[in-house]
């Protein structure tokens, strides 16, 4: 089963938050600069926290997981937009 998170980051340092930004649009799609929404197993879920760990500092940044739930349920139609929506080909642009 997938569930949906809400991935947000808080990074300091601009190397550390470009090679995170790369690194997430592996995982999920971008909603804002650092806002994703990933469909995730739990293995795929357990993989993303390890990459991001190996790359942020954990003294100084900050990644906030949010499990809205399964994707096939709720956590489909939780996420709401208002305004102009990122497609998936804007993703490469958002890169800081």
């Amino acid at each position: 089963m997938r569930n949906r998170y809400i991935v947000a980051y808080d990074v300091s340092d601009g190397t550390r938050l470009r090679r995170i930004f790369k690194k997430m649009n592996g995982f999920g799609d971008a909603l804002q600069y650092s806002v994703f929404a990933c469909d995730l197993s739990s293995k795929e879920r357990v993989l993303m926290e390890e990459a991001l760990t190996e790359i942020m500092d954990i003294k100084e940044d900050r990644v906030i997981i949010i499990d809205v739930g399964p994707v096939e349920g709720r956590g489909g139609d939780v996420v709401r937009t208002l305004g102009r929506q990122v497609k998936p080909k804007e993703r490469e642009a958002l890169i800081v």
